[in-house]
């Protein structure tokens, strides 16, 4: 006998749990992906011109 073919279910990206809330206006989302670039991602990336430290990590060491 020959395997059963597996299905996938696929479900809309917002019924997934977990999954967060649309934002309101694109001013809210433009706002909110700076939040996260300058609050999060930027502070911890390595940056080549730092010597592959993070910015964190740059000013602790120059002051």
């Amino acid at each position: 006998m020959g395997q059963r073919p597996r299905r996938i279910l696929l479900r809309h990206p917002q019924e997934r749990a977990g999954q967060p809330a649309p934002l309101a206006s694109r001013s809210v989302a433009g706002s909110a992906i700076f939040d996260y670039i300058e609050g999060w991602y930027n502070t911890r990336r390595l940056h080549s011109s730092l010597g592959y430290r993070s910015p964190a990590e740059y000013e602790t060491s120059a002051a």
